[in-house]
């Protein structure tokens, strides 16, 4: 071989090598990099030999968690497989074709829960946490009479929890738990109830005089809530049996919305200052509340911490209502996309939150790096508040 051949061989060789690089480099940018709020692209997959309603829920599933979908050229993970009874799934990247992320048959169960548990394996397999298979509560709206109901994250095998033919409200899950706290006049006071899912039974938790509502529960089973018994609604705690209620907070503004840090040592809350609502965060054992300074926008209430603590979600109340996060010890704030009531998945990646759409509220559901957005369409009428069990 000639000196020439030679030479044009290693440079051949060089580009295929550095094409693999960073081939290799992107998908590791694309999955692992730090998430960088409404400034990611999303990551391209391709998806094929899926029919019917398999092939809708895996684009759902896919979507909502930063995917989007091109052909299988552009795509740095290939999805193939087939529903044909029994749902058979395989993912591979575009670099290595030959040595599959999953490849697996899923069998008993509804198309519905098959896909979601492919989704889930090939999330897994590629560093997240999987969410197809996790439950949301949330609030029927229905004027005078509401209810709260749970369903999959994807609004599948929603059900009625509540029966009070009234008022209902802020419904929250109990960490690891098939249990909610929530609100309801059925007492003809706005009281907190709990409620265990996995035996159907529920007792009146918080029935003190005035406002019992707004229950937030912290990973160790403390509950944060506002009660307004000491004239003006603060934010207090106690124990997961209602045992050792302290005050944490003593204005004379309407305090709202507390939600823990994952360490549960703090409650990060609503409330006004000179008039202007601002985000508060207080020690759960006590102590003087500290700013959570969101730079940029004005009026933010409905604070949700994520699970890997690094951020909050609120809404911000301006001239519309928009989603937006901060990072959680305050800064510069990323507006996301119009709505409220955001609630975190426990990948800490996606958001379900309110959307108004002519006179009624849909929930829909947010990837937060990508500010990709899908109703959640299997849940229809008037619905709001809802909350991601974690």
């Amino acid at each position: 071989m000639n000196i020439k051949k030679i030479f044009h061989l290693g440079i051949l060789t060089f580009v295929l090598s550095a094409a693999a690089i960073c081939l290799r480099a992107e998908e590791e940018i694309n999955v692992s990099a730090t998430v960088n709020p409404g400034n990611m692209p999303p990551i391209w997959v391709s998806l094929s030999g899926f029919t019917g309603e398999a092939d809708s829920i895996l684009r759902f599933d896919l979507y909502v968690q930063g995917f989007n979908f091109t052909n299988a050229d552009n795509a740095l993970y290939l999805i193939t497989g087939s529903n044909n009874g029994n749902l058979q799934g395989r993912v591979t990247t575009r670099a290595n074709k030959n040595n599959p992320l999953v490849s697996k048959g899923y069998t008993g169960g509804s198309v519905v829960e098959q896909s979601h548990m492919f989704v889930d394996e090939f999330v897994t397999a590629i560093g997240r946490k999987g969410i197809a298979r996790t439950k949301v509560a949330f609030k029927k709206d229905g004027g005078a009479n509401s209810e709260i109901y749970v369903a999959d994250f994807d609004g599948y095998a929603g059900q009625a929890v509540t029966a009070d033919n009234t008022i209902v409200a802020a419904p929250t899950w109990v960490p690891g738990k098939l249990a909610v706290y929530y609100t309801s006049y059925k007492l003809g006071n706005p009281n907190i109830f709990f409620h265990d899912l996995s035996s159907g039974q529920r007792h009146v938790f918080s029935r003190y005089s005035g406002l019992n509502t707004s229950a937030a529960v912290s990973p160790g089973g403390r509950v944060a809530m506002i009660l307004s018994k000491g004239g003006s609604p603060d934010v207090y705690a106690c124990g997961a049996d209602g045992t050792g209620l302290i005050r944490l907070t003593n204005t004379r503004e309407d305090e709202s919305s507390p939600c823990w840090s994952p360490d549960g040592q703090w409650i990060c809350y609503a409330t006004k200052v000179n008039e202007r609502r601002v985000l508060r965060k207080v020690s759960a054992s006590g102590g003087a509340p500290q700013a959570v300074p969101t730079a940029g926008v004005s009026s933010p209430t409905e604070p949700d911490w994520s699970p890997d603590g690094k951020w909050i979600a609120f809404t911000s109340q301006m001239r519309d209502f928009e989603i937006c996060v901060v990072p959680a010890g305050g800064g510069a704030v990323t507006e996301l996309v119009a709505g409220e009531d955001p609630s975190w998945a426990p990948n800490s990646r996606t958001l379900i939150f309110t959307r108004r759409e002519g006179g009624k509220r849909v929930l829909s559901l947010l990837d937060v790096p990508t500010k990709q957005y899908k109703d959640v369409s299997r849940i229809t009428g008037s619905n709001s508040q809802p909350s991601w069990a974690k």
